[in-house]
Order: C-alpha cells, then sequence, then structure tokens
C-alpha cells in the first residue's frame, strides 16, 4: 500500500544507505556475528558518511537533521538485506537522544563531535540484575563527596557496553519513600575510570552480531561535571525517551516480518516437493497471503505513529500500543514463515533461522508486552 511517510531526501538517503549496507555490512555479517559485536570501523565509516549525526547540530559535526525518519529508512534498508545493526540503533535511536536533550554546552563540546563521527561509542546502563522493567526499583547508587559521585553497584542486559566509551548510568543519589521514582540521577561514566569493569558478554540466543554485557561499578568517582541533567530527575528524563524507544523496537520488527515475507517467498518459488514447488499449493498461498495483510496493517499503525513522533505528539500510551502490536505481529509472522521452509528453517545457514531467533527479544526489551498492556490498561481509565 502506498505509504506517505518519507519525502524525496529520505529516498535519497535510502539509495545512500541501501548502497552501504550491501557493500560494507553484508560481506562481513557472518564474521561479526560470530565475533558476537560490530567492529569499531563500522561506526566510523557511519560517522565518515553522516549517517550518526543526522540529529546532531552542525556546530558540533553534525547535518542538523532532527528527523527520526531517517532512523527508520537505516532500519528498514538493513532488515532488507537481512541484517541487524543493533548497537548502531541503540546509539542513534536510544541514547543520543539523551545527550541531545540534556547535555549542557560543555559537555556537548566534549562529547557530541565524537559521537558524529563514529570515533564515542556509546550505551545506557538502567536494567540491574532483580530489577527488569521496575526503574524505580534501582538500587544502584551515586553519592555525592565534593565535585564527583561515587558510584557502586551492577548493571545487566547492557546493550553495547562492551566497546562504549561513555555509559550513561541511572542510580540513586536519594531515597524518598514516598515516591519511589524520585531520586534517580544520570551519570556518565567514561571508559577507564577506575573501579568501572565490564562483565561477562553475555551468550544470547539471538542478536548475536549485537553485545550484550554486564557492568560493575565499585567506588567509582564519577565528577559531577558527567552529570547529564538535574540530580534527580532521571526517572522523568526516561520517561520523556521511552516512546521513541519503543517505536525503535517496532519499527524494526516491521521491517523485520517484511524481510521474513521477501525470502519465504522467494524459497518457496524454488523448493519442490512431490514435484511442485511449494508456492503453488493452497495452504503455502493463504498462509503468506494472511501474513502480508497482518504486516500492511502494522505497517499502517506503525507510519502514523512515526508522523506523530516527528511532529512530537506521539503519547506514551500510543508507542505502547504500537509497539505490542507490532512486536507480537512480527512473532506471529516469522513463525509461519518459518514452517513453509521445513526443516531447512531451523537450520542457521537460512536467514529465517536468524529472524526467527532475533524476534523473540522484541517482546521484552524496551517494556514486556505485559507491561505494554499495562499502560495502555492505565490509558483506558482501568
Amino acid at each position: 500500500m502506498r505509504r506517505d511517510v518519507f519525502d524525496a531526501d529520505h529516498e535519497e538517503f535510502r539509495k545512500l544507505v541501501r548502497e552501504f549496507v550491501a557493500k560494507e555490512v553484508v560481506p562481513h555479517y557472518a564474521d561479526w556475528e560470530k565475533a558476537g559485536r560490530l567492529p569499531r570501523s563500522l561506526f566510523e565509516q557511519l560517522g565518515e558518511l553522516g549517517l550518526l549525526g543526522m540529529s546532531i547540530p552542525e556546530e558540533y559535526g553534525g547535518t542538523g537533521l532532527d528527523d527520526y525518519r531517517y532512523n527508520v529508512v537505516l532500519q528498514e534498508e538493513s532488515s532488507r538485506a537481512l541484517v541487524t545493526l543493533g548497537t548502531v540503533r541503540t546509539q542513534l535511536d536510544v541514547v543520543l537522544p539523551y545527550f541531545l536533550a540534556y547535555a549542557d554546552e560543555d559537555q556537548r563540546r566534549r562529547w557530541l563531535p565524537g559521537l558524529a563521527a563514529g570515533t564515542l561509542l556509546t550505551a545506557i546502563a538502567m536494567t540491574e540484575p532483580g530489577t527488569g522493567s521496575d526503574l524505580a526499583g534501582i538500587r544502584t547508587t551515586a553519592v555525592r563527596d565534593g565535585d564527583t559521585y561515587v558510584l557502586n553497584g551492577a548493571k545487566t542486559f547492557i546493550t553495547g557496553g562492551l566497546l562504549a566509551d561513555l555509559v550513561i548510568v541511572v542510580a540513586r543519589t536519594a531515597t524518598d519513600p514516598d515516591d519511589r521514582r524520585a531520586g534517580l540521577t544520570l551519570l556518565i561514566v567514561e571508559d577507564g575510570m577506575s573501579g568501572f569493569t565490564r562483565g561477562r558478554v553475555l551468550d544470547k540466543m539471538g542478536i548475536k552480531v549485537q553485545d550484550t554485557v554486564e557492568l560493575a561499578f565499585d567506588d567509582v568517582r564519577v565528577p559531577v561535571a558527567n552529570r547529564l541533567g538535574e540530580e534527580g530527575a532521571a526517572f522523568r528524563y526516561l520517561g520523556h525517551n521511552l516512546p521513541q524507544e519503543r517505536m525503535t523496537v517496532a519499527v524494526g520488527s516491521v521491517a523485520q516480518a517484511r524481510a521474513a515475507l521477501d525470502t519465504t517467498i522467494d524459497y518457496v518459488k524454488e523448493r519442490e516437493v512431490f514435484g511442485r514447488t511449494v508456492a503453488s499449493f493452497q495452504n503455502t498461498k493463504f498462509e503468506l497471503a494472511a501474513v502480508a495483510a497482518e504486516i500492511e496493517a502494522a505497517q499502517a499503525m506503525l507510519d502514523r505513529a512515526v508522523l506523530s513522533l516527528v511532529d512530537g505528539e506521539l503519547s506514551g500510551s500510543d508507542a505502547a500500543k504500537v509497539k505490542l502490536f507490532c512486536t507480537e505481529m512480527q512473532a506471529r509472522v516469522v513463525d509461519r514463515c518459518l514452517q513453509l521452509f521445513g526443516g531447512y528453517g531451523y537450520m542457521t545457514e537460512y536467514p529465517i533461522a536468524r529472524l526467527y531467533t532475533d524476534a523473540r527479544i522484541t517482546r521484552i526489551y524496551a517494556g514486556t508486552s505485559e507491561v505494554m498492556k499495562v499502560i495502555i490498561a492505565k490509558s483506558l481509565g482501568l
């Protein structure tokens, strides 16, 4: 169906991304999966092309185009090529908005040029062992001592934490028994700070190319100059960016579902059983027709939400609806597509197997499907 999300500039950007992914990503992707990470050189290449600095103001080395649709194009074209750029997406869609919204002038001069160039990599450390989606239950502490904070605690499931030069750490600087959400602060921990250690790289069932690690902080002295925004205001900051973070997951879910459909169509047209192509069976036609209809429904919902996000009008509850619907759709679509591959669908040499394992996390991170339902229910007055 016709989409009205993008203009001519976005489509020119799409051509650039498509060419880059085909030339610089696809030939090396299998090796990166085995290594369990994207190489730093990829970020630098993306920085040279200006792809990492689209939303960063020109005076700090960026392009100054604060338009989320460019991020959407990057995800769509990666998925189209049957690859994912998870840590790139995290840096652009999840972490960078905090720097743009809350960094003071000194911090912007210190960090934004490196972020635009791809020479500074980032991560955000929210999740802790035992807290999960309950951000108000964060136990990592930061105690003010003169012009530094003394940081202690542990974080887990941190995307991009292995190579990150700058980690936004959510820490508790005060406790209010009447308000669990109060007293959280964002601190920028830099690579090499004494007491900051990276634990094991977690062995995940999917998204193998995206490093995910544990982080530990043992009396790490973080300068007050590395505080992002106001002390005690982190919960509000996190809530402000969550709609975009959830939209980012939804964008990937729809794009990867579409990639699953495309690769399945190619496969069933070639694969023969009982002397006929798999595509010639009515069951195959009906299954893929239903899949195509589901993807279109999700795409229409997503596109409407993208435009709302660009206009600054996307509510938290609407973002939750989009993430819930699109990720659950992705699970159904990829499962049905894999079934049409038969036993070959279970083999990792076929991209549908990776699409299947990668899809499972989307109903968990950035807020589980159950959390999305709670948010939606509240918006209904329930």
